[in-house]
């Protein structure tokens, strides 16, 4: 069974580079390929990276509050790239000021995104949703026995 491609980084000007290590540790042991670009991430290179690897999924990370900046046009441009099909999942302190997060969720789906987390999110729970929506997109099963 071939091994499960996803990218992961942190978005825009963000630097924040501990949850991202997180992620990556977790999505691995979980079973998945993770290509992990890393922070200051743009949106092509997230697009380019998938596309080079094949990847089933980009998860894009921000914690410093400028994503509704960073994310418009992200699912037009992999649509644009060929990846029109392609999981978006985007999390962690997206927004800045004290918002519902009923309303920061809606606001990232309308930009594409398949799933939106808050900073707190569980990360188990997570990583079964993104299986299950490879499952459901792709019919491929991710197999933990490739785990890091």
């Amino acid at each position: 069974m071939q091994q499960v491609s996803i990218v992961l980084g942190v978005i825009g000007s963000d630097c924040h580079a501990v949850g991202n290590k997180i992620l990556e540790r977790v999505f691995a042991e979980a079973g998945f390929k993770v290509i992990n670009l890393g922070v200051m991430v743009s949106q092509e290179e997230f697009i380019a990276a998938a596309i080079e690897t094949g990847a089933k999924a980009i998860l894009v990370s921000s914690l410093y509050g400028q994503a509704e900046l960073d994310c418009p046009g992200f699912r037009q441009r992999c649509t644009e790239k060929g990846l029109g099909d392609i999981i978006l999942y985007v999390g962690g302190r997206l927004v800045i000021g004290k918002h519902s997060f009923r309303i920061t969720r809606k606001k990232f789906e309308e930009m594409g995104f398949d799933r939106v987390f808050a900073p707190n999110c569980d990360l188990e729970e997570a990583v079964g949703l993104l299986k299950d929506d490879i499952a459901h997109r792709y019919g491929v099963t991710v197999d933990q026995d490739h785990g890091g």
